[in-house]
């Protein structure tokens, strides 16, 4: 099979150099020469574990090549991802510019039978948007070549993703012909002979599932968060509460973990889109939008937790201490570190920030309080002379930091733990004024 992947972001290059570790021959192909320049020269312009050594063994076994020549990959290939960015218009909803750009492109150079495969995060109704656009460009060019369109929707995890793509726990095919089903199944003939779980469905069935899941996932989040800024009130332990939800079977302990709010480039975007969606069919999804609701007063939470514990700002020093929003990654996208980070400069604080991956994404972020921030080469340079220290990010390396080496530095310690990764050390609550979320 020959594949082309058009989008070298996070979706679209990581699914490349994937199938072709399969064993397929892939041309990942994108507008953006800057980038296709760092491929070329062995260079991931994305930070995610284990993909770069993957890249570099399929490039040299010949699978692999990346190129800005559109024509020749719709020419050249069998199945062509469509794999590039839907970012949230103003109104929260998908903005699907570069997808109907790519499927334009395609009907232009389209030469044979080709299999389209949404691979972007898509609203429902987007493969028939698809496949409307390519036919639109025959009727232009007064040709017809048969097609179809598949949906094909990505559940990847940012920092486990090399992963998520070699083990997934299911695929999901959307498609209106068998054909496209079977060809498919060649596509992913490594997990398919598996035995890894298959989905086969209708296109606008396989669309709603992305969102249903993230969506679904979103609410356990913010439910949680609920529940832990009731449990400080009411002097009760949120892990506890957690740890007992979560023997529950039809619960799972999975993504029931308080902190300081969801970020990331699924949940944020993915949650608001389908709340549009749904008013676009006069159906008003009052579980998902309050969930939304939850996740931004959490962030502001955190701040004011911050103000009231420290009686204002004004002339304060604070230390954050991760940026990214989870660990493993270099995305701040929606991330909480944001959200608070503007909500402490806009009460008078100076910033300290230091992350592993996430201070490049974070400084254009944060371009407006540039003045305000300064970015450290570790966490112990992030801590020197501060008010106070937060965890807003649950890197490995923050679990290891030396609790009395921080004393040591900071001026006065205030410890703000948004991700609790030290609520059960006795120690940090002798040497600090120690603010856990959900629990004493």
């Amino acid at each position: 099979m020959k594949i082309g992947v058009v989008g070298t972001g996070y979706v679209g290059l990581v699914q490349g150099i994937i199938l072709a570790e399969f064993g397929q021959q892939v041309i990942c192909m994108d507008v953006e020469k800057d980038k296709i320049d760092l491929l070329n020269k062995g260079i991931v312009p994305i930070y995610e574990p284990g993909l770069k050594a993957i890249m570099d063994r399929n490039v040299e076994a010949g699978r692999l090549t990346f190129m800005t020549d559109m024509e020749y990959t719709v020419q050249n290939c069998d199945v062509i991802f469509i794999a590039v960015g839907t970012p949230p218009k103003e109104d929260g909803s998908a903005d699907l510019t570069y997808v109907i750009d790519v499927a334009k492109n395609i009907g232009k150079f389209v030469n044979s039978y080709k299999v389209v495969v949404n691979k972007s995060t898509v609203p429902i109704g987007t493969g028939q948007l698809v496949k409307e656009t390519i036919q639109s460009i025959f009727n232009v060019r007064n040709k017809e070549y048969s097609f179809d369109i598949v949906s094909n929707p990505e559940f990847l995890r940012e920092g486990k993703a090399v992963s998520d793509c070699l083990s997934p726990d299911r695929v999901i095919i959307g498609s209106e012909s068998e054909r496209a089903a079977e060809i498919m199944k060649q596509v992913y003939k490594v997990l398919y002979q598996n035995d890894t779980p298959f989905v086969f469905t209708d296109i606008q069935t396989a669309e709603m599932i992305k969102y249903a899941a993230n969506s679904f996932l979103a609410v356990k989040i913010s439910f949680i968060n609920e529940m832990a800024l009731l449990a400080e009130k009411v002097d009760a332990n949120v892990q506890k509460i957690a740890l007992a939800m979560g023997m529950d079977e039809r619960i799972s302990p999975k993504f029931l973990q308080a902190g300081p709010g969801y970020g990331g480039s699924c949940f944020p975007k993915d949650t608001n889109d389908i709340v549009e969606i749904a008013k676009k069919y006069g159906e008003e999804l009052k579980v998902i939008q309050g969930a939304i609701d939850a996740n931004k007063k959490q962030k502001l939470r955190m701040v004011e937790k911050m103000m009231k514990s420290m009686n204002g700002m004004k002339g304060k020093t604070i230390a954050i201490l991760g940026l990214s929003f989870k660990p493993e990654t270099d995305d701040c996208r929606d991330a909480p570190s944001i959200d608070i980070i503007k909500g402490l400069c806009d009460k008078g604080a100076s910033i300290k920030a230091y992350c592993p991956q996430g201070m490049k994404e974070a400084q254009w972020r944060l371009a407006e309080f540039a003045q305000s921030i300064t970015y450290c080469e570790d966490e112990y340079e992030a801590i020197e002379n501060v008010d106070a220290a937060v965890f807003v990010t649950e890197w490995h390396q923050f679990r290891e930091i030396s609790l009395t080496k921080m004393k040591s530095l900071m001026k006065d310690h205030y410890i703000f733990d948004l991700r609790n990764l030290h609520a059960n050390n006795k120690v940090v609550r002798q040497l600090y004024k120690y603010y856990p979320v959900g629990r004493r």
